[in-house]
């Protein structure tokens, strides 16, 4: 059972599974500590769009019925190249729960995803200020790619 403030025990497992439109409170809270304040009604859209969609899934983790961090994938064809690839957009752990393998849970459940559905790589973009999760991309076998290019379109 979590206790008050909501600290993972010894004791207490970490459950994997897809999102809900429920989860949209908890999932918006998280975009907050990352730094994409976000309401949860903005977000219930989002995850109603994503279920309805093949190459889109949100992915949560649990600890004693609470949400404690969620991964976001999109799997995108390749023209070019005979294997689609997988794009991590977000993965967010609670700050109260990181340093606890539950962002390498996630990871690696999407990593099973994305192998199913014909995936021979997964990319992501994270940004220079965040050292930590550099850290942690490093830790779970990613290497880094020396260019990122973006157009804002707005």
């Amino acid at each position: 059972m979590m206790n008050k403030n909501h600290a993972l025990n010894s004791g207490d497992r970490i459950y994997i599974r897809k999102s809900r439109l429920s989860d949209c409170t908890r999932i918006a809270d998280l975009l907050g500590q990352l730094g994409y304040p976000a309401d949860e009604i903005f977000i219930y859209k989002k995850l109603k769009l994503f279920r309805n969609d093949p190459d889109e899934t949100v992915v949560v983790a649990e600890v004693g019925g609470r949400v404690v961090g969620f991964i976001s994938m999109h799997f995108i064809p390749q023209i070019a190249l005979s294997g689609s690839f997988a794009r991590i957009s977000y993965l967010c752990v609670d700050e109260k729960h990181r340093g606890k393998n539950i962002g390498g849970k996630l990871e690696i459940y999407c990593e099973k995803i994305a192998r199913k559905k014909g995936c021979d790589r997964i990319e992501l973009h994270c940004h220079e200020r965040r050292k930590q999760a550099h850290e942690f991309y490093g830790k779970q076998g990613y290497g880094e790619s020396p260019k990122y290019f973006i157009k804002l379109l707005t």
